[in-house]
């Protein structure tokens, strides 16, 4: 499932994997899987599937390091990213035994990040409450200092000092 997380990308707000890492999992080629989806493109609505832009496709390159030649074997098309439902789509059109063990860990590691980023959020909550009460903690602190400040200082300007440390005889 590791092997699986580590290609789920973020593109356009959404968690997606690309088609050359769909199809190094299915272990096929990548023309073959995008052929499999372009016979069945009434399948793949936008919001399951998307071409990336030259520009995301660029961004990507220097995030996870990878050449075009490397993965694409230097063509000069670019990716196709598929959104979770699109993943389950393709479990559909691909019925291979490979296909299928492949899109169970698939949707198992996105139950997974869906669940972690839950807790991650319900974390980032509490975080926040304790700051909240915390800074008003050190609020009513700072207000208390502030207040025998300026009271020493009032006291100061009247002329009479308040005595401080201990009485010597």
């Amino acid at each position: 499932m590791q092997k699986v997380q580590h290609k789920i990308q973020e593109i356009r707000n959404q968690k997606v994997m690309l088609d050359f890492d769909l199809a190094e999992l299915y272990e096929v080629e990548t023309r073959v899987l995008n052929q499999a989806v372009k016979r069945n493109m009434e399948r793949f609505p936008e919001d399951f599937m998307f071409q990336l832009s030259k520009s995301e496709w660029e961004t990507l390159i220097s995030q996870i390091v990878i050449s075009k030649t490397e993965t694409r074997g230097g063509t000069q098309k670019l990716p196709y990213a598929f959104t979770e439902q699109g993943l389950a789509m393709l479990s559909g059109i691909l019925k291979s035994k490979k296909a299928i063990d492949v899109n169970i860990s698939i949707m198992r590691a996105f139950v997974f990040l869906r669940q972690y980023a839950l807790t991650h959020k319900d974390l980032t909550e509490k975080l926040n409450e304790l700051e909240k009460k915390h800074n008003k903690q050190f609020k009513d602190v700072y207000e208390a200092i502030n207040y025998l400040i300026t009271k020493d200082r009032q006291i100061e300007k009247q002329g009479v000092r308040k005595q401080i440390g201990y009485k010597t005889k």
